[in-house]
């Protein structure tokens, strides 16, 4: 059993909303596949199956590279160096190229004697750059098969995880319910517009990088006032991950939640004007426009 919490989109914006009762684990029998067996396709994975929804003999994988494979192969995975047997065998396939490599991949697929085999599918895009409308144009030779857009980020792995999803058309009541299945289990996981995917990814998808830069710097700071790496490491990972709850947890704006550290003429208040001297604030703005303004990039230059 495991309490769920879950957003519900409203008119005037989302809000976050708790479940009171614990939810059971629903273990799904449907075959999932990974084209492309990167760091997203293995997070995604390896913690829906910590949580026991599949197991790994459900899951079909494939790279061009098969050293890449073994750790698949070690867990229970099937594994193949061919796209084709994935989306032959699977019935609801991960698109987890890179995005440049998508085209290269499904034509992989296409020139398949077999293709006819291949239909009534269930494809999931965690692709940046590629819109509903590109995705279904590049699926049409896969006959009924639907698209779903999902944004994930790296600390699925561990829980922690956030992930929005958006539906193309033809989608089911129960590819959404297999979709939620899935990413609920990672951390929050909730639907959207398919306009906010971009910034939602510089946010949410590159955001881990950002914090990680961030943590990195308060160890720095540690070390350079003294305190072992590893302390310091430790501190101050535990120190963002303390603050996330807090933000979640209290309904406190951020700027109460600051000035409730901040004493007057204390060290906090010091501390908090070097980082706006030094414009953290405006970096980390620029950095969530800049990472929007590159998923468009992508999209023209595809």
């Amino acid at each position: 059993m495991k309490f769920r919490n879950f957003f519900k989109i409203l008119n005037n914006g989302v809000q976050l909303h708790y479940c009171t009762q614990p939810q059971p684990i629903q273990k799904i029998t449907e075959k999932i596949g990974f084209i492309g067996d990167g760091n997203m396709a293995k997070a995604i994975c390896f913690s829906v199956e910590k949580h026991n929804i599949i197991d790994f003999s459900q899951v079909y994988v494939s790279s061009p590279y098969r050293a890449n494979l073994n750790i698949w192969k070690e867990k229970g995975a099937n594994i193949s160096i061919h796209n084709y047997e994935v989306a032959r065998n699977a019935d609801v396939i991960f698109l987890a190229v890179k995005p440049h490599f998508l085209k290269n991949a499904l034509d992989g697929i296409l020139e398949n004697n077999n293709v006819d085999d291949i239909k009534n599918k269930l494809f999931i895009s965690i692709l940046a750059g590629y819109t509903l409308e590109d995705l279904e144009q590049f699926l049409k030779p896969f006959k009924e098969s639907r698209i779903i857009r999902v944004m994930p980020n790296t600390p699925v792995l561990v829980g922690e995880g956030c992930t929005v999803y958006c539906p193309g058309k033809n989608v089911t009541q129960n590819d959404l319910s297999i979709v939620k299945t899935l990413m609920e289990v990672t951390g929050l996981c909730f639907e959207v517009e398919e306009r906010f995917i971009d910034p939602i990814a510089a946010v949410c998808a590159s955001g881990p990088a950002y914090t990680y830069l961030f943590i990195e710097a308060l160890s720095d700071g540690g070390v350079r006032m003294g305190l072992h790496r590893e302390m310091a490491t430790m501190l101050a990972a535990q120190t963002v991950l303390g603050a996330g709850k807090m933000v979640l947890s209290t309904n406190k704006h951020m700027g109460t939640l600051k000035d409730d550290v901040c004493s007057a003429g204390g060290t906090t208040i010091a501390g908090i004007h070097a980082l706006e001297k030094g414009g953290v604030r405006g970096s980390v703005i620029d950095a969530v426009q800049s990472a929007t303004n590159r998923a468009a990039e992508l999209r023209k230059a595809k």
